[in-house]
């Protein structure tokens, strides 16, 4: 007579799968306890650098700053040299994927946050990285993530494209690991608060924040650089057309001074229903931002160019934020961004997971990581729901089964790992070398 392992390993399970319809979850189920309990090894990884638009020159061109000397073109003193303009894609926004695949033939797949130079990520996973992971157990997440960002730390990588290709690998062993053991990535991390996460829309115009709000949002983004009288009224008037049914963040991108930023923070204060005030000085004005969260009711954003928990512990030890919203993509992937939430909440902070130009591995572990934590309040990304092409649907046409967004919230996927599916053909399409 069989014993149960040899029951599990000799396909008891696999004979009765084949008699009677199963769910994805118990099919792979049934095929880890196939597998046995051996190391996962890694066998290959491979970067590969995605366009999410038309490019019609070479990547090395594909990049545009404003000229050395522009101003921020205001009155006296608030007309200096600006500095807080980041350089942008001249025609196509870009990321990095990571495919990890291992000797089981379970493929993890990752993401680097890499809107420009994203061969700078490919070249460093390939030529820092993979000599040091093939071979190793895929199922060794956080030991691994501690051999990467270790192997380089007194050379000074502890940030930029360093922790962004970080982050691409340790997402994709997180989507392994996930499978490999039948779960989604929220049930590994600790389990789930909810089974959504609220979104924002973005939103240049009272119009279209009425428009959206029929849709059923609740809550918007809109940018703000000028301190012009001109301006604050549109933002009145925005924050007018929303009411105490929802709110409206304010992103200012660093371009103000202490001094600005207090003034212009203290008209958010009277709106009454101002979300965040977020990046409203450079992300290097620790002690900016701890006078600019004591001196304004309206709650402070900062963190989305922060690359690590260090850094985040400086800004709670200072109290110079109350809300954080770390990028998975930038911030050293999942492994770090709950260390960073955790230390939120140990301080009593709100999170909320930054979502910029990306593709459905970042989007898929920054739900993950919100639902599993208590203190994510809302996520970026609130157009992906209705979006027809690839860059601002975050590559959601790309997949098999679309993460589900809605108006106003976004559903965690389900499905074993990250829980997304490329379609490859679709895929191949977009990879621009």
């Amino acid at each position: 007579m069989k014993s149960r392992r040899q029951f599990f390993k000799t396909g008891g399970l696999a004979a009765i799968a084949s008699a009677f319809p199963i769910s994805s979850s118990v099919a792979a189920k049934i095929d880890q306890a196939n597998r046995g309990s051996g190391p996962l090894r890694i066998t290959k990884i491979e970067p590969f650098v995605i366009s999410m638009g038309e490019l019609s020159m070479p990547l090395s061109e594909a990049v545009t700053m404003p000229p050395i000397g522009t101003t921020t073109n205001r009155a006296g003193i608030g007309n200096r040299l600006n500095h807080s303009f980041p350089s942008r894609p001249k025609e196509s926004s870009f990321t990095t994927l990571v495919k990890i695949t291992t000797d089981q033939g379970i493929i993890g797949w990752g993401e680097a946050h890499a809107p420009l130079a994203p061969a700078a990520h490919a070249k460093v996973i390939t030529d820092l990285f993979t000599p040091i992971l093939l071979g190793q157990d895929a199922r060794a997440v956080e030991p691994l993530w501690e051999k990467l960002y270790s192997s380089q730390r007194l050379r000074g990588y502890a940030t930029g494209f360093y922790t962004e290709s970080i982050a691409a690998i340790d997402i994709a062993l997180w989507d392994i690991l996930g499978k490999y053991t039948g779960l989604p990535v929220y049930q590994l991390l600790g389990g789930k608060f909810r089974d959504s996460i609220p979104t924002y829309r973005g939103a240049g115009s009272p119009d279209e924040i009425r428009e959206s709000m029929k849709a059923g949002f609740k809550a918007f983004k809109t940018g703000f650089n000028k301190s012009s009288t001109d301006r604050i009224d549109k933002i009145f008037e925005m924050s007018e057309a929303i009411g105490s049914e929802g709110q409206l963040m304010i992103d200012s991108l660093g371009a103000f001074k202490l001094h600005e930023a207090i003034s212009v923070g203290r008209k958010f204060d009277e709106m009454g229903n101002i979300g965040w005030f977020e990046d409203a000085l450079m992300p290097e004005d620790i002690a900016g931002y701890a006078k600019l969260t004591d001196a304004l009711d309206t709650a402070v954003c900062v963190g989305e160019g922060f690359s690590n928990r260090f850094q985040f512990r400086n800004l709670f030890l200072k109290e110079a934020a109350d809300v954080v919203n770390p990028d998975v993509s930038r911030a050293a992937g999942i492994t770090e961004c709950k260390r960073i939430a955790i230390l939120a909440d140990a301080f009593g902070k709100l999170w909320s997971p930054h979502v910029s130009t990306g593709m459905p591995p970042y989007v898929a572990a920054s739900l993950h990581l919100a639902v599993s934590t208590p203190n994510a309040v809302i996520i970026e990304g609130g157009n992906i729901h209705d979006a027809t092409d690839v860059r601002l649907s975050r590559g959601n046409v790309l997949l098999k089964k679309p993460i589900e967004y809605h108006p106003g919230h976004a559903v965690v996927p389900e499905d074993p790992g990250l829980g997304i599916e490329f379609d490859e053909k679709e895929l191949k399409k977009v990879i621009a070398g």
